[in-house]
């Protein structure tokens, strides 16, 4: 029974978001209230939004993120490598770490190796 619901709340959330991009840059307005009600749906089934759709949409206001139109994405390289991306409706800004999971296991594991025991 939970399984089937959180599968119609997946295809409903997809449809909204197909419909927000589609009517974006006519109606801002009716694609932030899609956005809006996707997120609801998944908060009630219980569901985390696809990466995708997270990274697409400013959780402050709720808008639609098109590069060069309402957000500004930057690369920074200070301490770690991270994209930021500014929603210039807002002002909100979203930091995404740019790193390889398992290259840093990986000399983990060997520092460990280097020891001795006591």
């Amino acid at each position: 029974m939970k399984d089937n619901l959180r599968q119609i709340a997946r295809q409903r959330i997809q449809v909204l978001f197909q419909q927000a991009r589609e009517i974006h840059g006519s109606n801002p307005k009716l694609s932030s209230r899609y956005i809006e009600t996707a997120r609801k749906i998944a908060m009630s089934a219980r569901l985390r939004l696809p990466r995708d759709y997270r990274r697409q949409i400013c959780k402050n206001c709720n808008t639609l993120l098109v590069h060069g139109e309402n957000c500004r994405v930057r690369i920074n390289q200070r301490r770690e490598p991270h994209v930021v991306t500014t929603c210039l409706n807002c002002g909100c800004q979203t930091r995404i770490v740019l790193r390889k999971k398992k290259e840093k296991l990986g000399i983990e594991q060997n520092n460990y190796q280097n020891e001795t025991p006591r």
